[in-house]
This record gives structure tokens, C-alpha cells and sequence, in this order.
């Protein structure tokens, strides 16, 4: 059973293992191959997952089979496109971190660039620590998500060969090929409105963009624009093009964190909706609420490109603008980052909620849809999306199985 069956081939369910440690152990040792599997499989942080958690994951359901609580084909299927969603998370935030994030002994090759991280800093002077902590995450989301797959034996999920795409030149940018595109970005941020109003697009609201950020870059694309040992000047920023580029990228950036935890916020809590096995929905949920809490951290932090000192701010290049939207109105002032309450259950209160939460909106083939009209596939090969979207569609037709 090889990742490649995963990419070519419809999942099966594979039949359950027996609880034994002995037997447990063995197919660890089969199906992970250790260490050196997990590298070629893209998938080393899994090795934080030592093999005594699988086996204590398998007594575990020995348990949970009495209770009659194994999970279903479904649950399964939600498993296996989250996982892929924090493998592409993961990829685009190991960008971030390259270039601004923290480096430390855990993560000694963040930070590289300092004109980014100047400009980033610009934003709250902790975004490189944020940066990296973010990107921890996502990467112990998709290694513990993997393991549990696999400690069911389920074949794990692998995005290796479609990692093709060429990391940007810039200092920070590193030599590893990329699943995703951060040079050129349509970011949605509607989700900047969303969020302050008293309806709901469960039932049928729709926003406009707060700022209109189109076919910008999120990060530095050449070292002609960064060059090294440049710092971004403290705000106001200067009339000079290169800074304000440079600020220009980071604020787009600000923007493109928030719509990405807001749309897995989204997204968690609809698959929550279709899980039948609790201890699937345990996971679902508990992973979900970090997703929502990296949310109302980054809103918080897009909300510092537009109002002042660094309102304003304009690229040179494509025209991006950072408009001041403190302007008296609650819809847009930017320290209101907790979410308004607004309709849910038809008949009762307005409640502060996550939202939207609906397939249509929210579910794995919305958030496919969402990514690609963002721009961070640009690039990738056909194989790419018929993947992907196989993984969307069977964990969009999960059903909790209940009753």
C-alpha cells in the first residue's frame, strides 16, 4: 500500500486492525517504514507520532469498537481532505516562515529576510513569532491526522508529487519545490465584512471586499525588489517605491492569514456537522477551535494595514491600496475583531458564530473552489485538482451515520 495508490486510485476502506500491541506494531512497522518512509513520503513531522501512540490509539479502539463508536467510511473521508488541507496549509505557511517568521532551534531557517520582517513588524511587532507558531500547527495537524489514519489502517495522505511548482528567488525562499503560489494572489476579503455584520451568508448575505487586493504578491518575489540586509522604515512609510512595495506585500499578506484560518474555521465546523464516530468528531472539533483561534489572531493583525500610521500604503506595481476604513462606521472600524452576533437558527436571537457553516459555503468543494479563485494553485497540473477534488467530493458526501 503506497502513497502513490492514494493519488492514482478511489480510497478503500482498509479492514480494521486487530488491537494487539504485537499486531499494531507490525503494521506500523509495514505501512510507515519508520523514519526513512515518512521522509520520501513528505511526511517528517509525523515522526513526532512514536509508534507507542499508535499502539495506545489502538487499545484506544479496541474501547471504542465495543461502543460501537469505530469510524465510518465517511469520517474517513473527512479525515482524509483535511489532512490534505493542512498539507497545502502547511506549505504556504513553511513560505511565510522562510521569510518571516522567528528563527529558533526548532525552526533555525525562519526569518531570512529582513526587509520582510521589517515590514511584517510593521503590522505588530510579534508577527514573526505568530508566523512561525502558525505554521507548527498546521504541521502537527497534518502529521497527527496522518497518524491516526494510519493507526486505523488507512492509507496516509500524500501531496509529494505534485510538488512542482518553483519557490520564489528571493532570500528566504529556499530550494524546495512548492504545492502552491504566493507571487501572485487574488485575496478574498469579504470575510473582513462578514464578520461585522448581523446577517449571515447561511442565509443568503453577501459582502463586497473591505480592500481590493488582486494578482498581488504575499511575499518577496526577487531580491531585486529585497535586497539583502534592507530594513522596511517605520510607518508612516515613505513615498519610495521599494518601501512601499515592500509594505504593500506584507499588508496583502496580513489579509491573505486571516482569510485562510477564517475559511478553515469554516470549514472544520461543517465537516463537525458529518462526523459519526466521536472519536473522529473529537478531532474534527478540537483541531477546528485552534483553526478559529489563528483567525481572530490574524484579524486582529490585518486590521493594522488600514487603519493609522500605515493606512495608505499603496504597490507601485499593481496599484494595491490600504485605505484608512476607520472611517465612523462600525461595519469596518478595525479594532471591532470579535465576531457581531448575526442569524442562526431561524426564529431565535442573533449569536456570535462562526460562519458561513453550510456545504454550499463552507464544505471541502467550497474551500477548493475558494483556494483556486485565491490564486495559490496557479500553476499546478490537472493531476493536482482531480485529486484534490476527488478528496472534496467524498468527504462533502458524508453523512453522520447516527440512528
Amino acid at each position: 500500500m503506497t502513497v502513490n495508490d492514494e493519488r492514482a486510485n478511489a480510497v478503500e476502506n482498509a479492514a480494521q486492525p486487530e488491537a494487539s500491541d504485537e499486531h499494531l506494531q507490525k503494521i506500523w512497522d509495514r505501512v510507515v517504514g519508520r523514519r526513512a518512509f515518512l521522509r520520501q513520503a513528505g511526511l517528517a513531522s509525523a515522526v513526532a507520532v512514536p509508534a507507542s501512540a499508535i499502539v495506545a490509539s489502538g487499545a484506544g479502539a479496541k474501547v471504542l469498537g465495543r461502543a460501537r463508536d469505530q469510524p465510518t467510511k465517511g469520517d474517513f473521508a473527512i479525515l482524509r481532505f483535511l489532512c490534505a488541507a493542512e498539507i497545502i496549509e502547511s506549505d504556504l505557511w513553511e513560505q511565510y516562515a522562510g521569510f518571516g517568521g522567528q528563527a529558533s532551534a526548532g525552526r533555525p531557517n525562519d526569518g531570512q529576510n529582513g526587509f520582510y520582517v521589517s515590514a511584517l513588524e510593521n503590522l505588530d511587532s510579534d508577527m514573526p513569532q505568530y508566523i512561525s507558531d502558525n505554521t507548527d500547527d498546521e504541521e502537527s495537524h497534518q502529521a497527527f491526522i496522518n497518524g491516526y489514519l494510519m493507526s486505523k489502517g488507512q492509507r496516509p495522505v500524500s501531496l509529494e508529487p505534485f510538488r512542482t511548482l518553483s519557490p520564489s528567488q528571493a532570500t528566504g525562499g529556499g530550494t524546495k519545490k512548492r504545492l502552491t503560489n504566493l507571487t501572485g494572489l487574488n485575496v478574498d476579503t469579504s470575510w473582513y465584512l462578514r464578520y461585522r455584520a448581523v446577517t449571515n451568508p447561511d442565509f443568503g448575505a453577501t459582502f463586497g471586499q473591505a480592500v481590493t487586493i488582486k494578482n498581488q504578491p504575499v511575499i518577496p518575489v526577487s531580491d531585486a525588489e529585497t535586497p539583502p540586509g534592507d530594513t522596511e522604515s517605520a510607518p508612516p512609510i515613505p513615498a519610495d517605491p521599494v518601501q512601499q512595495r515592500m509594505q504593500a506585500i506584507a499588508n496583502s499578506a496580513g489579509f491573505h492569514f486571516a482569510m485562510i484560518e477564517q475559511g478553515g474555521s469554516s470549514l472544520y465546523t461543517t465537516m463537525s456537522l458529518k462526523a459519526t464516530s466521536l472519536e473522529v468528531l473529537r478531532i474534527v472539533v478540537a483541531i477546528g477551535g485552534v483553526e478559529t483561534n489563528h483567525f481572530s489572531l490574524w484579524h486582529d493583525k490585518a486590521g493594522n494595514a488600514v487603519a493609522d500610521p500605515l493606512a495608505g500604503v499603496t504597490d507601485p506595481k499593481t496599484g494595491t491600496t490600504f485605505p484608512n476604513l476607520n472611517t465612523g462606521s462600525e461595519a469596518t472600524q478595525t479594532n471591532l475583531i470579535l465576531p457581531e452576533p448575526c442569524e442562526f437558527i431561524p426564529g431565535l436571537p442573533d449569536c456570535s458564530v462562526v460562519r458561513p457553516t453550510i456545504d454550499a459555503l463552507a464544505g471541502a468543494q467550497a474551500a477548493v473552489a475558494a483556494l483556486t479563485a485565491d490564486g495559490l494553485f496557479n500553476g499546478q497540473s490537472d493531476d493536482f485538482f482531480r485529486f484534490i477534488k476527488r478528496l472534496a467530493r467524498d468527504a462533502d458526501a458524508a453523512k453522520r451515520e447516527i440512528g
